[in-house]
């Protein structure tokens, strides 16, 4: 298996971000198990690869 990047620590508003899209992925997954999710999948990964820049960033300074 790959290298498994730890998890970065997210600001209020990451975690806000976060929460919304997996909410709004839950109430799809209600609607049955047929309803393409993959769009809000790739914002969380987008929040969270922000964020690791975030923090590679903020290590460099």
């Amino acid at each position: 298996m790959g290298k498994h990047e730890p998890e970065p620590k997210l600001t209020a508003s990451e975690k806000a971000k976060v929460t919304y899209y997996v909410a709004r992925m839950c109430k799809r997954s209600i609607a049955g198990d047929d309803v393409h999710q993959a769009d809000l999948k790739r914002k969380v990964d987008r929040v969270i690869e922000n964020a690791r820049k975030r923090e590679a960033k903020n290590r460099s300074k």
